[in-house]
C-alpha cells in the first residue's frame, strides 16, 4: 500500500560504492565518517545502501535494480520508473567476475521504527561516498525526485556553516563556488536557447558562468588583501616559540588548545567545529612567551579546493616550531587518519620542523591499550586533557623544547637605563640576577633575534 503521508525532512539515506580499489574495510570506515559528516549538518541518517561496481563512472552511478530501490526508499517521486522487469533489477556490471569481500553493510536500516510500521520511504536526502560529476548529480537527482549530495558537497556545506572569522568565509567561498560553477554549467546546457533577447546575445548560461568567475575574482583579490594582513601579524610574532596542534577533525585539538592556554575556545564533540586558527599564549605563562596555535582539522578525501583555500590558515603550522600531532588514541583508525595529516602537511611544505606525535583521549583507553600503544609509539606521549597532571606534562615538554633554542647572555645594565630592565623582564628568562652599587647583572634565556635586539638598545 503507497503511503501518502509527508516523510520527515532531513533523513538521509547513505550509499557506498564499493570498487576494486575502495572495498572492505576503509570503504567501511569511510561511509562511518560519511555518517558522521551528515550528522554535523543535522540530518537524521536512516539507513545505507551499496553496491559493487566496476568504477563510480558510469553515467548514472548505479545499476538499474539499486538505482529503483533507493527510489522506492525515497518515495518514487522521480522519473525513475516502478515497473520494472525482474531481470532489470541485476546490474550485470555490479555482479561480475570481480573479487569483492563479502558485504559489509546492514541494507537499509531502520532501527528506530517497529517493523510492522516500517513505511514505504523515508528519507528525503540521499548522500553518496564519494565524488559526483555534475550531469552525474542531475540525473540522480531527477530520477529519485529528491536532494542528492556527494560527499565534497557535504564538506563543503559544513565548512560553508562553520566559517566565523574574514579569512575562513572568503577561502570557503572561494571554494563553494568553485564546486558550483560546473554544476550549474551542467544544469543549464541543455536550454541552449535561452537568451537575453533575440539575436546572438549571450545566453543566461554565459551570464551566470561570466558572473560566477567575477565573483572568485573579486573573492581572490579580498583574500590576498587579508592574507597580507595575517602575513604581518605572524611576522610581529616570529621571535616567538610558537607551538601549531593538527590533527584530524574531532581529535580533540580544542580540548587541549582550552587545557594549555586557559582560553574559552569552542569545544564541541562534532566535525569541523574548528575551521579558524585561534592563537593564545601558554598558560601559565613563561617569559619569553610562548604561543599556541589551534588550526582546521583534516579528513580523508578533503576537497582539493579547500585543501588550497586553506593554505594560509595552516601558515600557522609551517610557521610554527614546534608541531604536536594529535589524535584521538580511541579511535582504532587513527593510523590512517594519522597518515591523511603527514598527506596534508605535505602539501603545504612542513617537512623540517619538529614534532611530537600527542596519544589524546587516553581517559577511553584501558591500561593494557595504553601499554600496547606506547610500545608501538615509544617517542608519543600519552595524554588526556581531563588529567591535569598529563596537561602539566605536555606543558612542561613545550617549555623544555622552547629553551633548547634559547642562548644564555649576561648583561651588566646601570640603574638609570630607562625601560631596559623592565623590557628584559618582559620578553625574556631572568636566569641570576646580582645587584651592584651602580648597576645590575643579569643572566637571561632569549632567542637570538630578541638577544641582538637588546644590544642594539643598549649601545645607543
Amino acid at each position: 500500500m503507497q503511503l501518502t503521508a509527508k516523510p520527515l525532512q532531513n533523513n538521509a539515506l547513505l550509499i557506498s560504492i564499493c570498487t576494486p580499489q575502495f572495498k572492505g574495510v576503509e570503504a567501511k570506515e569511510s561511509l562511518a565518517e560519511l555518517a558522521r559528516l551528515v550528522t554535523t549538518l543535522g540530518f537524521n541518517v536512516v539507513g545505507t545502501q551499496s553496491q559493487n561496481l566496476a568504477s563510480t563512472q558510469k553515467q548514472n552511478v548505479l545499476g538499474v535494480g539499486k538505482m529503483a530501490e533507493i527510489a522506492r526508499l525515497t518515495g518514487n517521486r522521480g522519473e525513475m520508473e516502478e515497473d520494472l522487469d525482474t531481470e532489470d533489477l541485476f546490474d550485470d556490471e555490479s555482479f561480475g567476475d570481480m573479487a569483492f569481500d563479502a558485504p559489509i553493510y546492514d541494507e537499509m536500516r531502520f532501527d528506530d521504527l517497529p517493523s510492522e510500521n516500517l513505511p514505504l520511504y523515508c528519507a528525503d536526502v540521499v548522500v553518496f561516498d564519494c565524488d559526483l560529476s555534475p550531469s552525474q548529480l542531475r540525473n540522480v537527482e531527477n530520477q529519485l525526485g529528491v536532494e542528492v549530495f556527494d560527499r565534497t558537497g557535504i564538506i563543503i556545506e559544513i565548512f560553508s556553516r562553520h566559517a566565523r572569522t574574514r579569512t575562513a568565509r572568503l577561502q570557503v567561498e572561494i571554494a563553494r563556488l568553485n564546486y558550483l560553477a560546473p554544476r550549474l554549467r551542467e544544469s543549464t546546457s541543455g536550454n541552449k536557447e535561452r537568451q537575453m533577447g533575440k539575436g546572438a546575445g549571450e545566453t543566461t548560461l554565459e551570464l551566470d558562468r561570466r558572473k560566477v568567475r567575477d565573483q572568485i575574482a573579486e573573492l581572490r583579490r579580498e583574500l590576498v588583501s587579508v592574507q597580507h594582513e595575517l602575513k604581518n601579524r605572524r611576522s610581529q610574532r616570529s621571535e616567538l616559540f610558537s607551538v601549531a596542534l593538527v590533527g584530524y577533525t574531532n581529535a580533540g585539538k580544542s580540548s587541549m588548545m582550552r587545557a594549555l592556554t586557559g582560553s574559552e575556545v569552542l569545544v564541541e564533540n562534532k566535525l569541523f567545529a574548528t575551521l579558524d586558527t585561534t592563537v593564545r599564549a601558554l598558560y601559565p605563562t613563561t617569559q619569553p612567551r610562548i604561543l599556541v596555535s589551534d588550526t582546521v582539522g583534516f579528513i580523508k578525501k578533503l576537497p582539493h579546493d579547500l585543501v588550497a583555500s586553506f593554505h594560509s590558515t595552516l601558515a600557522e603550522a609551517h610557521d610554527a616550531s614546534l608541531l604536536l600531532y594529535v589524535v584521538d588514541a580511541s579511535d582504532a583508525t587513527f593510523r590512517t587518519q594519522l597518515d591523511v595529516v603527514h598527506e596534508v602537511l605535505g602539501e603545504v611544505g612542513v617537512d623540517d620542523i619538529k614534532k611530537l606525535l600527542v596519544l589524546n583521549k587516553s581517559d577511553q583507553l584501558s591500561l593494557e591499550q595504553q601499554q600496547a600503544l606506547m610500545e608501538e609509539f615509544p617517542d608519543a606521549m600519552m595524554t588526556s586533557t581531563r588529567n591535569p597532571l598529563d596537561v602539566a606534562k605536555l606543558h612542561q615538554y613545550i617549555v623544555d623544547s622552547s629553551q633548547q633554542d634559547m642562548i644564555e647572555e649576561e648583561f651588566i645594565i646601570q640603574y638609570d637605563a630607562q625601560g631596559i630592565i623592565g623590557e628584559i623582564r618582559t620578553s625574556m628568562s631572568v636566569i641570576k640576577e646580582e645587584y651592584e652599587y651602580d648597576h645590575i647583572k643579569l643572566t637571561v634565556r632569549s632567542n637570538a633575534i630578541e638577544l641582538a635586539r637588546l644590544k642594539k638598545r643598549m649601545q645607543k
